[in-house]
């Protein structure tokens, strides 16, 4: 493929644009790896936030960069990217970012930014220059991975609830609220896994794209891991208020023991999603799961308006960071 020349500043300015996204996905997601510990009380808001960045961050040395490579090579068909097309995904995810987070809707960055990598291209090039594979696997899993969560959250909780049929509540709350630690620590080092790849990701489609490294290399560089698994960790540091109420309390009221079920159900769904190289939401995951938890209950249990919203944020995700990309798309080309 033919690499275009492009001014050092215009890819240090989508390097940068890349990060701020990283940064917002750690801001705007935060909330999905501590709604649960925080809402079942079992760590203050503060320390929460700083709990899962560490976890977010660590999460470097755990995972094999199969998302981001699904992202530099699975989606787009090469030689098709160019600055423009970054800039017009970047733009689109951050706008429907901006926009989910301010209503307090906990939607996916993850697919805000598959949307605007997809508005972009087709904006570009029409749908042929998307790879059909890719596209597919991630659109699946949208369905698969909340399904997934649910079914883990549901089944750890009724077979904890057996186990413990017999020890009185208080101890049960005691013992749970431990493990919750555990629980919350794990989720967290899946959401880093997976989400700090997806920037990694994008930045590695625009260095090929410039001819900045090979699309032959086996990994990107080094910087780039580095700075968005800071990103994202420093995001979640900051992370956003507005959307762990509506994890933690408004889907369903949780107990330390139903926190633990969702985190671990959710937890292990990413990590399958990471491994496998798939891009997947944390957000849909955990909601998921948490849906899952309170459905065991009953099913009055679960606030089925609240969860109502929230899936029409995700179905809108997609077309809507798509359509902002194609718009951001054109305006790239008449500013630069």
């Amino acid at each position: 493929m033919e690499t275009v020349p492009t001014a050092l500043w215009v890819v240090v300015l989508l390097v940068a644009l890349a990060i701020v996204f990283d940064f917002m996905n750690g801001f705007h997601d935060a909330a999905n790896s501590i709604a649960t510990v925080v809402s079942t009380g079992v760590l203050k808001p503060g320390q929460a936030v700083v709990f899962a960045a560490f976890f977010n961050f660590i999460a470097i040395f755990v995972f094999h960069l199969s998302v981001a490579a699904t992202i530099g090579k699975g989606i787009v068909e090469p030689g098709i990217v160019d600055t423009h097309v970054v800039f017009g995904a970047l733009v689109g995810a951050i706008t429907w970012n901006i926009i989910t987070w301010y209503y307090g809707i906990p939607s996916s960055s993850s697919h805000a930014l598959i949307g605007g990598i997809v508005g972009a291209v087709i904006a570009k090039a029409g749908a042929g220059a998307l790879v059909a594979t890719g596209i597919f696997k991630t659109v699946a899993f949208i369905f698969i991975s909340p399904l997934l969560g649910f079914i883990l959250g549901s089944t750890m909780m009724v077979v904890v609830a057996w186990i413990f049929r017999r020890t009185s509540p208080n101890r049960v709350d005691k013992w749970f609220r431990r493990l919750q630690l555990m629980s919350a620590g794990a989720y967290s080092l899946g959401h880093g896994g997976n989400d700090a790849q997806k920037t990694i990701g994008i930045i590695w489609l625009l260095l090929i794209a410039t001819g900045y490294t090979s699309a032959s290399d086996a990994s990107p560089p080094t910087w780039t891991i580095v700075a968005c698994y800071a990103a994202i960790g420093l995001g979640t540091m900051f992370g956003g208020w507005r959307i762990v109420k509506t994890m933690g309390q408004k889907i369903t009221k949780l107990k330390p023991v139903g926190g633990f079920c969702a985190e671990t159900g959710g937890a292990l769904t990413l990590f399958l999603a990471t491994m496998l190289g798939i891009p997947v939401s944390t957000t849909h995951t955990i909601t998921g799961a948490i849906v899952g938890v309170g459905s065991t209950q009953r099913a009055s249990a679960v606030r089925w308006g609240v969860a109502g919203n929230i899936v029409w944020a995700w179905i809108l995700t997609i077309p809507a960071s798509a359509f902002v990309a194609a718009i951001a798309y054109w305006v790239s080309l008449q500013l630069y």
